[in-house]
């Protein structure tokens, strides 16, 4: 067997194997087997929300089992008709059973990944805010690229992006922007990319064709589900509602439609302008303020144990996660983990996996890059 076979599929091993560690196959298999039990009770919905946990959690475990039992029979098919192909001197589906273990071994090496994502929040929905740093047109420009890489990353995932707020600049690109990416699993990865973001170019917008840096901030936040707890006394905040901005028709730009929430206390803002009614932009609002207390308090439970937390910081020199070079060389680097890459296009197409699970590793596992 070719070594990059056989080098890819003991991969794939290690990979299956953290993965039973970490599930605990024996006892997750036992609990699964136990919930069917339950689940087939028919007095199991007299208490619905206690059905609704369970249901919830026989689907996450025999999602968990079924991805581990898939992977392992696709990696014991490829094996057995490399050995058949070769054998026969058939190179052409030799050529095809290694691409497809190297598929299996990425997409094994990112399950290792999300099996990290175990925080209480880590499988919610994610707001998104990009706020432009100094700079006027030009940092307007850098946060609506920003906003444009998280759409296409969500996308690329099949995730759901709703538009919460968008505020554009006077001339070209936004001054801020929240979007809500819905998907499993979206608040676990995308958590790591909150900081400042900085963009080196020669300028769109200078006659004179310099190098201008820029930098805008990223500020990520879970979706607050049922499960969770907030409790936010109306007495601590302002509520101002003004017009929309932006396109959306005459009734959202001429009725105070938009809705403003300040949390006095923190000095925390939200605001939503994404519906043509206040109503629905209040209640969008107060989950969005919901969420930000509620991430605030899981950073704080991380700076108590010593853990690396993103904080909010000026948008500026000094503050930095990552660094985008369009010129005068092209690079994209993570001044957290050292992960480049040389193809900046593709990082603000949405190709951002190998910065997140970097990230993401180090700040679960302290792991160096």
């Amino acid at each position: 067997m070719r070594a990059e076979m056989t080098h890819d599929a003991e991969q794939v091993r290690q990979s299956l194997a953290l993965l039973r560690r970490r599930l605990d196959w024996d006892v997750a298999n036992k609990r699964l087997s136990e919930l069917n039990e339950k689940a087939e009770d028919p007095s199991l919905w007299d208490d619905p929300s206690t059905a609704q946990k369970l249901m919830q959690e026989r689907t996450h475990l025999e999602n968990q089992i079924a991805a581990l039992t898939a992977m392992q029979t696709e990696l014991d098919d490829n094996l057995e008709l490399a050995e058949m192909a070769e054998a026969e001197g058939d190179d052409a589906a030799v050529d095809d059973i290694q691409a497809a273990l190297a598929d299996l071994k990425d997409r094994a090496g990112r399950a290792e990944l999300e099996a990290l994502l175990s925080g209480e929040a880590d499988a919610n929905n994610a707001f998104v805010e990009i706020h432009a740093g100094a700079g006027g047109t030009e940092s307007n420009d850098w946060a609506n690229m920003l906003y444009r890489m998280y759409v296409r990353w969500a996308q690329q995932h099949g995730h759901k992006v709703d538009i919460i707020e968008e505020q554009g600049g006077e001339e070209a690109g936004i001054k801020s922007a929240t979007i809500l990416v819905k998907g499993i699993n979206a608040y676990g990865w995308l958590k790591v990319e909150s900081g400042v973001h900085r963009l080196v170019r020669i300028s769109p917008y200078d006659s004179n064709a310099r190098r201008h840096t820029s930098f805008s901030s990223v500020w990520v936040y879970p979706e607050i589900d049922d499960n969770i707890e907030i409790e936010v006394a109306e007495s601590d905040c302002r509520v101002d509602t003004f017009r929309a901005s932006g396109a959306g028709g005459q009734h959202v730009n001429t009725t105070d439609s938009a809705v403003r929430i300040t949390h006095e206390p923190t000095g925390i803002v939200v605001q939503c302008q994404s519906e043509r009614s206040q109503h629905k932009n209040r209640a969008t609002a107060w989950n969005m303020l919901r969420a930000r207390l509620y991430e605030m308090e899981l950073q704080r439970r991380e700076e108590e144990a010593n853990a690396q937390a993103a904080s909010k910081t000026d948008i500026g020199w000094g503050h930095q996660i990552r660094s985008y070079v369009l010129q005068p060389y092209q690079m994209v680097k993570d001044l957290r983990t050292g992960v480049e890459s040389p193809s900046p296009d593709a990082v603000l197409d949405g190709d951002l996996d190998a910065f997140m699970g970097a990230a993401l590793a180090q700040r679960v596992g302290g792991e160096d890059a």
